[in-house]
């Protein structure tokens, strides 16, 4: 796909800010933080750039772009690794509330992640990390005002500094979704020991907590769904980036490595692996940019497009960051090299919104020709 001169820069643009604000010291030192990402850079991200807002209508305050952009940035926010609940507020959280049918909780939430002044997440996955509707043990019930949630959610991303959280939940009348303040009596959040140290995952434990309904009840499994498909192509962008830089630190290393009096890349083991590498990166890119554009003109194809790019992306980055610390060899299998967290963030991405396993199904389901896509 080819980009527009807009696109290239808000790319060129958005690099530019992230190698200032996101080197990697500043990603190590992030990663041993309580908070595990900079204030000051969300802050600026919001106010400088509008990425926070950059896929939400303009009357809600955003800037009202599309899929298209949000890959773009997407790419690059994995290309840096950089430490932020931008995937889990700015797409996954926004998804989710411009899905459902709530005028009023739109007009309330999305004004506020656009500007970055709340940070919103999906809390869907109980203890099996299944995504799919009709999974879920949480209750909510009726109380005098709103609703009640008891229960409790798994590998939520980003819920230790998440101001409100979109929670899933059986009631009367259905599977439903509600809107948790995070400092509601009666819900705790605790840390997971992350695969990922660049990203953070709670659980969250769910004890009479107060909740506002979010759309109707009933409605969430469509909700999640609807999100999911709009949420894949960005993180499949990011899968991409991460690839991409991959690839660059291999290229990198096999000229500057030296071997019996010659660069590595001169010998073929090498030079075909980083070939290999290059154009598993460029067929990954096109499935993510696909998708995207499948969200933005063919939304009936997105379910197919979308799961592609799940399946493609995830494969891809895990190959090509193992395929790295191969390639650095010695330096690659010490823990302090970054390639090593570029592993790491492949693993989790690889798992997050479910698996690539369930996707195959789903994809699979389509190409035989079924009359509707099968629900989670």
């Amino acid at each position: 796909m080819l980009l527009s001169r807009e696109h290239l820069e808000l790319r060129d643009g958005l690099r530019h800010f992230l190698e200032s604000t996101s080197p990697m010291t500043e990603v190590r030192r992030l990663m041993e933080s309580p908070l595990g990402y900079a204030p000051h850079v969300w802050t600026r991200m919001a106010r400088e750039l509008g990425l926070q807002g950059l896929a939400i209508p303009e009357n809600y305050g955003g800037l009202g772009f599309g899929p298209t952009e949000q890959v773009v940035v997407g790419e690059e926010l994995g290309r840096s690794l950089l430490c932020s609940p931008y995937f889990s507020s700015a797409v996954l959280a926004a998804c989710a509330l411009l899905s459902a049918d709530d005028e009023a909780m739109r007009a309330e939430l999305l004004p506020k992640i656009a500007d970055g002044t709340k940070i919103v997440t999906l809390a869907v996955p109980e203890d099996d990390g299944d995504w799919r509707a009709g999974h879920a043990r949480t209750r909510a019930a009726r109380a005098v005002a709103g609703f009640v949630l008891t229960g409790r959610k798994s590998y939520v991303p980003d819920g230790h500094v998440a101001d409100i959280l979109l929670v899933t939940a059986h009631a009367d009348g259905g599977y439903s979704l509600f809107a948790v303040d995070a400092d509601a009596p009666g819900l705790a959040r605790r840390a997971y020991p992350a695969i990922d140290p660049t990203r953070r995952q709670v659980a969250v434990e769910l004890q009479d907590a107060p909740a506002r309904l979010v759309g109707e009840i009933g409605a969430a499994a469509e909700v999640i769904d609807h999100a999911l498909w709009r949420a894949l192509p960005a993180l499949a962008a990011e899968q991409v980036g991460g690839a991409q830089r991959c690839l660059d630190m291999s290229v990198e290393y096999a000229k500057l490595r030296h071997q019996f009096g010659r660069p590595i890349g001169n010998f073929q083991a090498i030079s075909h692996k980083c070939a290999d590498m290059r154009i598993e990166v460029e067929s990954a890119r096109r499935t993510a940019y696909y998708a995207a554009l499948s969200a933005a003109k063919d939304p009936d194809g997105l379910p197919l497009t979308a799961s592609l790019a799940k399946i493609c992306c995830s494969e891809v980055f895990c190959q090509v960051a193992a395929e790295t610390i191969q390639i650095h060899g010695a330096t690659g299998f010490t823990g302090g090299h970054e390639a090593h967290l570029y592993y790491r963030r492949a693993k989790w991405a690889e798992m997050l919104l479910g698996p690539p396993s369930s996707y195959q199904e789903i994809a699979a389901a389509h190409l035989t020709g079924p009359d509707r896509f099968p629900s989670w």
